[in-house]
């Protein structure tokens, strides 16, 4: 599920920061691992990871990342096959290192995932495992689940295959290093080839009716006068060819899972309408025209996240993908019941590059598909930063090698879905109170002043007029609680600044 990135810079005030640390003991996030945790990944760190695996250090790998990134969870080779594509994806071997049932294993499965704020964050794995020994850094020798993806000459996939293997990644690139090179013409052929594929799968997303989001990190500044600043870092095109080859091994994994008959869906329903009612008074707000009949898959296309009312609208955009979940199958559940599903749906095209073939055998199963991908699709290319990654890499190891799915994974797969939603809960619950600090702290200073808005949604009082909802400013591009009576929904209004609290985490406007 796409979030909302924020980012502190280094000046901003004590204020905000100790709001934040107080948000991180009141959600509960876990401040530090406990020392047999901290003992055991040391020791896990200095193990030979080296046996039982195919020696691929002779692939060029580089890793694409944000500035700065130690946790590097995988890296990438794309090749010429002369018709086609092959593409090499390392991923971080966690399995290398965590023991199934020790002090580790179970501190992670209660961490569940990395919690990312605006100052810092709270890793899912210790750093001297996430930062260190399982992090595929350049010019180390490296644990890794290296995929081969081969594709034809649209994008499409011929085949998939997964193996445990050593290998050693080239260097550390940063998206906007990548795209100067891409840009300038130095790019080394493998970098070139990966935007050829980028952009076949993008273009196969759009026949599939798939949206992804390409959602600006926020950066919030401080003024010389104590006032804050919020701006957009736009996203580079490097960063969406990047992410097509995650969404691309997802896709794989998801099939490789199906023909094994067991595994671990990340799933999606459709957006609900009153999201997309929501966002067309959003566009309205930020000024972005958006045709009643052009549907919001569509728009999202069109939208550059350079300009800073597309990137707001971006950001508001997240709210489209809620209800996102996992499906385990193939072993039973918690309640005895083992979950099967459909069998191969004919496509009615015949065609092996229709968006049927891609998209699945179970797209008329609600509860398998991923209506933003429009694809079945597995989570298995973060592990460093997600729990059940190393679960459905684990699946597609033993199914690609021919072996039974390994009893500890088998045993687990029914809890992971509880797991992860609760997980996935407190990370949501933390992000977006993480949105009310930075929104407090842009409008410390300024109660009493007129703003103009749009009222985006009215709470439902059963047929009488709505006196509380939600207003979304076009400057700054906020969206927050208002008051007041016969709120005027869906139109363009101007609104008076009530509350700002940073400690409270509270904003609040009057009609």
């Amino acid at each position: 599920m796409p979030s909302r990135h924020l980012n502190l810079a280094s000046a901003t005030s004590d204020e905000v920061r100790a709001a934040l640390s107080a948000l991180r003991a009141e959600i509960g996030l876990p401040a530090m691992f406990p020392p047999e945790v901290l003992e055991e990944a040391r020791a896990a760190a200095l193990r030979d990871v080296t046996r039982d695996r195919q020696d691929r250090r002779d692939i060029e790998l580089v890793t694409i990342d944000p500035p700065g990134s130690m946790d590097l969870d995988q890296a990438v080779h794309v090749a010429s096959s002369g018709d086609g594509y092959i593409v090499r994806y390392a991923i971080a071997d966690l399995a290398a290192f965590v023991t199934p049932g020790s002090a580790l294993d179970q501190e992670v499965n209660r961490r569940g995932t990395t919690v990312y704020g605006p100052d810092t964050r709270t890793p899912l794995h210790p750093q001297v495992l996430s930062e260190g020994a399982a992090s595929l850094l350049p010019d180390e020798d490296r644990p890794a689940a290296l995929w081969t993806i081969g594709l034809d000459a649209h994008g499409e996939i011929t085949s998939a295959t997964v193996a445990r293997a050593l290998v050693r990644s080239r260097a550390r690139l940063t998206y906007g290093e990548a795209q100067s090179a891409l840009d300038d013409g130095s790019a080394p052929e493998p970098l070139q080839l990966l935007a050829d594929v980028g952009r076949l799968r993008q273009e196969r997303e759009r026949d599939r009716g798939g949206v992804s989001l390409d959602v600006p990190e926020q950066e919030v500044t401080e003024r010389a006068d104590g006032s804050f600043a919020l701006s957009f870092r736009r996203t580079l095109p490097v960063e969406g060819w990047n992410a097509q080859i995650s969404l691309l091994t997802g896709i794989a994994a998801a099939r490789m899972m199906r023909e094994a008959g067991v595994g671990i869906f990340r799933t999606l329903p459709p957006a609900d309408p009153r999201d997309v009612a929501r966002l067309h008074r959003t566009a309205v707000a930020l000024g972005i025209d958006w045709p009643p009949d052009v549907p919001y898959s569509e728009l999202l296309h069109r939208l550059e996240s350079r300009k800073p009312a597309h990137a707001a609208f971006l950001n508001e955009a997240t709210t489209l993908f809620r209800g996102a979940g996992y499906l385990a199958f193939g072993v039973p559940g918690e309640d005895g019941v083992t979950v099967r599903l459909p069998s191969r749906a004919a496509d009615p095209s015949g065609s092996p590059r229709s968006p049927a073939a891609e998209r699945g055998d179970s797209w008329g199963d609600g509860r398998a598909r991923h209506a933003a991908i429009a694809a079945e699709y597995a989570h298995v290319t973060a592990p460093l930063r997600r729990l059940v990654d190393r679960y459905g890499t684990e699946v597609c190891l033993a199914h690609s090698a021919g072996r039974d799915v390994p009893r500890w994974v088998a045993d687990s797969l029914p809890g992971l879905p509880r797991t992860m939603t609760a997980t996935g809960r407190t990370a949501s619950s933390f992000e977006r109170s993480c949105v009310d600090v930075v929104e407090a702290a842009l409008l410390g200073g300024r109660i009493g002043q007129k703003f103009d808005g749009v009222v985006v949604e009215v709470e439902d009082h059963h047929g009488e007029p709505a006196n509380r909802g939600e207003v979304v400013l076009r400057d700054p591009a906020v969206r927050a609680r208002v008051d007041g009576e016969n709120l005027p929904l869906g139109q363009r209004t101007r609104v008076t600044l009530a509350e700002a609290s940073v400690p409270e985490r509270k904003v609040r406007f009057t009609l």
